[in-house]
């Protein structure tokens, strides 16, 4: 049989993993497609496809979870084959059928392998069945309250509702006793039927402190079948992966062995081809237990590509021809160590809320040896409301863990991200903190340190507002003379012409204002050279990135880049008579539920409206007890960060 033709891929899907995609292909000579909504008709994968199809639409439901548009979008662009990327269709079973149906190449495993382990409770219940340990749980097709309410009781709290369908944190909620089942229960069944078109949920004991470890397998169309060693993903918020590692630290050959033995019969039990991953939890005495597998090639493949040296994503179309993979289970390379981190538009501070605006300042760390970045974005870029906030992923390789993590820490020290919230503060004291550096893993990592990873805001110092004070008047001069450094338009001191040698500025910075006055005594304490601001204190001299971007200045300072910008105080205080009462949107977003009406009286902490974004839900609720007064808003609206959506008034 002669092998397929595969010129042309089409990927069906956005951001990072699309520029990923889509680079493998380039470099094996393949024309690339991209598919995107009309909000992403300008997204960087978009620019960087050599064809580009216009699904329409907004949100995911509307344009990447269409099948129809996506196969009508291959044949119109003369593509062969497909590649879902993660997330979206990725497991959808329907669809790889579909893309066979028309005659069409799917980049992943047969429609059969992901009904069986596409589904969580099928997976679960074909392992059982092949004797491999599972965690206590509920998988049935029973899907009302009752039905969970006697599992969780059976089980014993606390247990995690999980999608069936699904994967990424989308559709799990932690539920800690029985009055939280309902709305928990609720609140998932909602997620993952708008992230992957169906609702269905399973539940299980909630372990404590667990450790996730995951196995790469991959399989051709000819029977072979080999894992590519491990992943520690131990390193979670709210189920979501934040840090990934490979090799697992820790890991005996022997364990290593046997839960990649493990894998790969779980895999060839079902006729898998391609890229998957079986997901273990690992407990402090060694055991391990089968969580899920992912039908696909994972977010954070760029690891184990790093520890073997192969680029997965040419292997996915290699074996896609009916090539047989290109090596045997013991020659498997297994090179050093390497660590990853997902860099999100969100707001740490703020509960993690996802964050929506324009990038005006974007710039990743400098390339080089075990140095890698896979982003979707680039500086201008708009973010959207509609979609997962991952910008992209940091990905450091070492000759040993210790080496990698230190690389990590200088690729984060160097990257600058202006115009919306980010996590990167937050990566960075993640891979800073000693017992991260110790390897001591579980899942429960961030909120056992969440003091300090998350530490409560501080004052500036006069130091910071004196520098601040200095770049900000410094950047907004004209480009030094550099004919006559004795000339005035080349000393950085703040001096304009036509005005007093004296000037008060007024700056904000995260939330504190300073009114500051810059005088002849001011005019060496630092000095602008293009985008490095120097300063001395107490006989130090040291080096600042000081970055302007229109009426804004990206000032690093200990650590952290801090947008700093005038105001006028005046307007200020009118600004801070804010209504009193209101409820306001904390970011972009569409509301999927009002749960109260005007003139209700409601206790504290009940929920009065859900809001959802990036393809998460988000519950308004009740800061105190007292009556609605108003509401400004209804289902299926979009709103914007800011807007009033509930007035309340205490009782």
């Amino acid at each position: 049989m002669s092998a397929p033709v595969l010129t042309t891929l089409l990927v069906a899907n956005r951001g990072e993993i699309a520029c990923r995609v889509m680079r493998t292909a380039k470099a094996l000579g393949l024309t690339t497609v991209a598919v995107h909504s009309a909000t992403d008709r300008d997204a960087r994968h978009s620019r960087e496809a050599d064809i580009r199809v216009d699904l329409g639409g907004s949100k995911a439901a509307d344009s990447y979870l269409q099948i129809d548009k996506l196969i009508a979008a291959a044949k119109a662009s003369g593509a062969q084959a497909i590649h879902p990327g993660y997330g979206f269709l990725s497991e959808n079973a329907g669809f790889a059928r579909a893309i066979e149906q028309a005659g069409l190449i799917f980049l992943g495993p047969p429609a059969s392998a992901i009904d069986a382990m596409g589904s969580k409770s099928a997976a679960k219940a074909l392992m059982e069945t092949a004797g491999v340990p599972l965690v206590p749980g509920y998988h049935g097709e029973a899907q009302d309250l009752d039905t969970f309410r006697d599992a969780c009781e059976r089980i014993g709290y606390p247990v995690l509702l999980k999608a069936t369908a699904g994967g990424g944190g989308k559709g799990m909620k932690v539920v800690e006793d029985v009055s939280q089942l309902a709305e928990a229960l609720a609140s998932a069944q909602r997620e993952a039927q708008s992230s992957f078109g169906d609702s269905r949920m399973l539940v299980e004991k909630y372990l404590l402190k667990p450790r996730h470890v995951e196995i790469q397998v991959f399989a051709d169309q000819h029977g072979n079948c080999l894992y590519l060693n491990e992943r520690d993903c131990s390193i979670q918020r709210r189920h979501q992966k934040v840090v990934e590692e490979a090799p697992a630290p820790g890991l005996s050959p022997e364990l290593r062995r046997a839960m990649g033995e493990a894998a790969v019969r779980s895999a060839q039990a079902i006729g898998y081809v391609g890229a998957g991953t079986v997901e273990f939890l690992l407990d402090a005495r060694g055991e391990f237990f089968f969580m899920e597998m992912n039908t696909r090639l994972q977010v954070e493949h760029p690891v184990t590509e790093a520890i073997t040296g192969l680029d997965l994503v040419a292997w996915q179309i290699r074996v896609a021809r009916g090539e047989p993979l290109p090596m045997t289970q013991d020659q498997v390379p297994l090179i050093g160590h390497a660590i990853e981190v997902r860099l999100y538009a969100e707001d740490p501070g703020n509960d993690f809320l996802p964050a929506t605006g324009r990038l005006e300042l974007y710039r990743e760390s400098e390339p080089g040896a075990g140095r890698r970045v896979d982003s979707g974005v680039e500086e201008g870029d708009e973010i959207s409301p509609f979609y997962d906030p991952m910008l992209g992923k940091l990905i450091a390789w070492g000759e040993d863990r210790e080496q990698a993590r230190l690389r990590l820490l200088s690729m984060l020290d160097e990257f600058a991200i202006g115009g919306l919230k980010t996590n990167i503060n937050f990566l960075r004291r993640i891979i800073g903190h000693p017992a991260f550096a110790a390897a001591e893993l579980d899942t429960g990592f961030i909120p056992r340190y969440q003091e300090q990873l998350l530490p409560a805001p501080s004052g500036l110092s006069d130091e910071f507002w004196q520098a601040a004070a200095q770049a900000f008047t410094q950047s907004q001069q004209s480009t030094p003379r550099s004919d006559d450094p004795s000339s005035p338009w080349a000393i950085g001191n703040g001096f304009r012409a036509g005005l007093p040698s004296e000037i008060t500025l007024h700056l904000s910075c995260e939330g504190q204002d300073r009114a500051l006055t810059l005088g002849d005594r001011n005019a060496h304490s630092a000095q602008l050279k293009g985008e490095q601001l120097l300063t001395e204190h107490n006989g130090l001299r040291r080096q600042h990135r000081a970055i302007r971007r229109g009426d804004f200045v990206y000032l690093q300072w200990e650590g952290e880049l801090r947008r700093i910008e005038s105001y006028d105080p005046i307007s200020a205080v009118e600004a801070s008579h804010s209504h009193h009462g209101g409820l306001t949107a904390p970011m972009n977003g569409s509301i999927v539920r009002v749960l109260v009406e005007a003139g209700q009286t409601v206790e504290a902490g009940a929920q009065l409206v859900v809001l959802e974004a990036m393809k998460m839900e988000h519950s308004i609720r009740a800061p105190h007890a007292g009556v609605v007064k108003a509401l400004y808003c209804q289902e299926g609206e979009m709103v914007s960060e800011g807007s009033a959506l509930v007035e309340l008034e205490e009782a």
